[in-house]
């Protein structure tokens, strides 16, 4: 029988909401091994001068621990 375990992440990007969530998701692979998915929680973006400046994804990425 296998154990998952959920933990939160926040990533950005200057190029978009799908870069930030390639981003996250390979920055947690250095560190949590056997990554099985991720829930995208919550967008938000930054805005300076009009202009949005960062994308930033909230996520719940799912990893099955080791027996």
């Amino acid at each position: 029988m296998s154990v998952a375990k959920v933990t939160e992440i926040i990533a950005s990007s200057n190029k978009g909401f799908d870069d930030a969530v390639t981003k996250g998701i390979k920055r947690a692979n250095k560190t949590l091994k056997n990554i099985k998915g991720a829930w995208v929680k919550d967008q938000q973006v930054t805005v300076s001068n009009g202009k949005v400046t960062e994308f930033r994804v909230t996520m719940k990425v799912t990893f099955v621990l080791k027996d």
